[in-house]
């Protein structure tokens, strides 16, 4: 029953991302074929960037993979050493793992941002 309902929620997100991109190109082109750009406040939150920033997205998701690894390798490890069972399918444990750890590389990440935005 997973399965499908997954499958169908990817679905309908692919399908909400194209619309959304089709529709902001329009709407862009729209605006600066009708010389519209100075006037135009929709197009405020496509330029602008967020005030948290999102100056280092290489370093943001190298450090997620690096952790989300990390992570694997220590439930594998656990699978073999220790009585737990820590297969995916019957355990919360490894996922628990795995959401630990990619949130400590968001942690990490935005620890880092901040103490170089300060310089």
């Amino acid at each position: 029953m997973e399965g499908p309902v997954f499958a169908l929620a990817i679905i309908f997100l692919a399908i909400y991302q194209v619309i959304k991109v089709i529709s902001e190109h329009l709407l862009k082109r729209r605006l600066i074929r009708d010389n519209l750009i100075d006037k135009a406040e929709v197009l405020s939150h496509f330029n602008s960037k967020n005030d948290e920033g999102n100056s280092y997205p290489t370093l943001k998701w190298g450090l997620v993979a690096m952790f989300a690894g990390i992570a694997f390798i220590l439930i594998e490890i656990l699978q073999q050493t220790t009585t737990l069972n820590l297969s995916m399918e019957n355990s919360y444990l490894p996922i628990g793992i795995i959401l630990v750890f990619v949130s400590l590389a968001f942690l990490l990440y935005f620890f880092i941002a901040k103490k170089r935005e300060n310089k």
